[in-house]
């Protein structure tokens, strides 16, 4: 195996934690669609709206549901700036740190680090579909669980030095579950780990 299809596998891996890093991705994850010329170079596209829902009568409301919609608007933000990260191959200039707490944080600046040395960056981009599969607004720390389909269908791995595409695995499925953590710190949503590795296929 090659070095760089090392580093690939080992990027996938690692987001096959949040990016694909699955380098990873466009999102967290919705996340923006994205575009690249033919240096790598990546340009977002506007993320299309959440279509809205109608509300239910108050007396069959989910009384978490507020709190829901907060924690899925944080994850979504995160993942669209982890996109961009990923896109430039830099967290510098995404506001990252205002969604993803410090530990998740350095997972992704892990995984710009690899992509750096590997001299890779993301084009296209990774769609998310989330969902709040639980919430504890009781506990001394309120904590909210997430689930994600993460599709790979429109994302490619580019070699900025070879200007190429790295193909990925054929062991990697292009759908697949992701969990997510995301926990209240004074006041506020943040999301704290995200993991990819071994989600089943959706």
């Amino acid at each position: 195996m090659s070095p760089t299809s090392k580093t690939t596998n080992n990027l996938l891996r690692s987001r096959n934690r949040l990016i694909g890093t699955a380098l990873v991705g466009c999102s967290v994850f919705a996340l923006t669609a994205c575009s690249s010329d033919s240096d790598g170079n990546s340009k977002s596209a506007d993320t299309p709206s959440s279509s809205s829902k109608s509300v239910a009568p108050s007396n069959t409301a989910d009384p978490d549901a507020e709190q829901k919609a907060a924690v899925l608007k944080v994850y979504n933000a995160m993942t669209a700036e982890e996109t961009k990260a990923y896109q430039r191959a830099d967290v510098k200039g995404t506001d990252l740190e205002k969604y993803a707490s410090l530990d998740a944080l350095g997972k992704i600046r892990n995984d710009v680090a690899l992509m750096k040395e590997a001299g890779t960056v993301v084009r296209g981009g990774v769609q998310h579909d989330a969902e709040v599969t639980g919430i504890n607004l009781t506990a001394k720390v309120p904590e909210a669980k997430l689930k994600d389909c993460v599709d790979l269908s429109k994302y490619e791995t580019y070699d900025t030095k070879a200007k190429k595409v790295i193909p990925l695995p054929t062991s990697q499925p292009l759908r697949y579950y992701a969990t997510a953590t995301a926990q209240r710190w004074d006041g506020r949503w943040i999301v704290t780990d995200v993991d990819t590795q071994g989600g089943s296929k959706c």
